[in-house]
């Protein structure tokens, strides 16, 4: 992976060139998929640097990376962004294919409590990353049940469960199906009754 000298123009216009061919964000310069999920939270896909720039003019002060990518072209310029307009830069790397660990489902509660708000996050599209911290977010932050919070995962914000990002939508499933029997709540089934190598493959198996 290349290495992007951002403090130098060619560098920077390599970096926007890359971010924008090879991490295909000539479709994100007018196609956000930016929704407020509440008063304080932004979910929406990778944001050109112009437009954090946006978003911080809006009060936004952390942004939320869920994809990782680190030493990609949309990061490199991401981080740089967010340093020269004062926002926190929060790296959370989780997957649209997988099911949720223990340690992702419990970060991303200890994540929630402690930054700053408003805040902004993104996966590359918006959609299944985004939607999967959605409802994390509206549940351990906003006290909402599972049942309600998984609205954050439909076609409105391009997420297709018949796919693979489906897993995400049948980890939620299946913990609402054992909740009602064990009365746990959802750190509690993820940390006891849950293997999410075992619930992917049983969900590899419906389809």
């Amino acid at each position: 992976m290349p290495d992007f000298d951002l403090t130098h123009k060619f560098g920077r216009l390599a970096a926007l060139n890359d971010m924008t061919w090879r991490d295909h964000a000539f479709l994100r310069v007018w196609w956000t998929n930016a929704h407020w999920i509440s008063d304080e939270m932004v979910r929406t896909n990778q944001p050109w640097p112009f437009q954090i720039r946006r978003w911080a003019k809006r009060g936004i002060k952390t942004v939320v990376n869920l994809r990782g990518g680190f030493g990609a072209s949309f990061h490199q310029l991401e981080k740089d962004t967010c340093a020269r307009e004062g926002l926190v830069l929060e790296n959370f790397t989780v997957t649209s294919r997988g099911a949720p660990t223990l340690e992702q489902v419990r970060g991303a509660k200890e994540l929630f409590e402690r930054i700053q708000y408003p805040a902004l996050m993104h996966c590359k599209s918006g959609a299944d990353r985004a939607g999967l911290m959605s409802v994390l977010y509206l549940h351990f932050r906003k006290g909402e049940p599972i049942e309600q919070a998984k609205r954050m995962l439909s076609l409105r914000f391009g997420h297709v469960r018949q796919g693979k990002t489906g897993v995400i939508d049948y980890y939620f499933e299946q913990y609402l199906a054992h909740a009602k029997t064990s009365g746990l709540s959802l750190l509690e089934w993820t940390a006891s009754a849950y293997d999410p190598d075992k619930l992917k493959a049983e969900f590899r198996s419906q389809k």
